[in-house]
């Protein structure tokens, strides 16, 4: 049985020097995935509706992308990558930094649109359903690119944000 300070923290294991084991970070993500609202989300069946209709769309674009089974993998190995591409406390802050530029334009444009053609976002129906309302093609694409992005992002950076803070001893601020 967990104590509660286990519930509420997530799994980064330490080896010996204490030093963070790297091989732990998937029980991290599963432990946000789990407890975190924000990154649970990704779970949501309109979050994976809009990821698979992504995929999609990149495919028709004739782009070489990865095929994963659900946006929770997508996620997951993001995180992963984001970490081997940036192993230093510079890159990694960096990185995280992109990523709440890109959730901010994503979302500010989100909101326009929303707003403009009066779409329920709220409401946890079908987002692509939801932007079948914007009546140019264009726009529709670029709304629902920018629900994942503004979704993949936040998610990402949650995460990433709580593993900076483990690996160099003080919080992320921009």
């Amino acid at each position: 049985m967990s104590s509660e300070g286990e519930i509420n923290q997530p799994p980064l294991q330490r080896d010996a020097a204490g030093q963070v084991d790297v091989d732990s970070v998937p029980d991290v993500i599963e432990w946000f995935l789990n407890y975190d609202q924000r990154v649970a989300i990704i779970r949501h069946h309109a979050v994976e509706e809009v990821f698979q209709w992504k995929q999609q769309q990149s495919q028709a674009q004739g782009e070489d992308v990865f095929i994963f089974q659900r946006a929770e993998d997508r996620l997951a190995i993001g995180i992963i990558q984001a970490l081997a591409d940036n192993s230093s406390e510079r890159s990694l802050h960096d990185w995280i930094g992109q990523l709440l530029g890109a959730l901010d334009a994503a979302s500010k444009a989100n909101e326009s649109t929303a707003e403009a053609y009066k779409l329920d976002l709220k409401g946890g129906g079908s987002i692509v359903e939801q932007a079948e309302r914007i009546p140019f093609q264009r726009g529709r694409t670029e709304f629902l690119i920018n629900c994942w992005i503004e979704t993949l992002c936040t998610a990402e950076a949650r995460v990433l944000g709580w593993l900076y803070k483990e690996f160099y001893g003080r919080p992320y601020a921009p």
